[in-house]
């Protein structure tokens, strides 16, 4: 949070965080079978979501690739602004 704010993000699990993320990565419009956060890791104040980036054999991005990376930008921008990483 910025110098004097508050922070009243909740704390919440990683298991209860993932699984807000994946109701919201399912249930958006952009939804790509598969899509799917594994992982989740607090850096600083933004959260990092993980999973599968569907690289090619030869370890290209796809365009499936740039979906997930948007989708899991996505997710991070809103629940980096509400929890935290307990």
């Amino acid at each position: 949070m910025f110098m004097g704010q508050e922070d009243n993000r909740e704390l919440i699990s990683k298991d209860k965080l993932l699984k807000i993320a994946n109701d919201l990565i399912k249930g958006d419009f952009e939804y790509l079978d598969g899509m799917e956060a594994t992982d989740v890791v607090q850096n600083g104040e933004v959260l990092v979501f993980k999973g599968e980036y569907f690289f090619d054999d030869q370890g290209l991005p796809t365009p499936k690739t740039n979906a997930v990376f948007n989708m899991f930008k996505k997710v991070t921008t809103e629940l980096s602004k509400k929890y935290k990483v307990a």
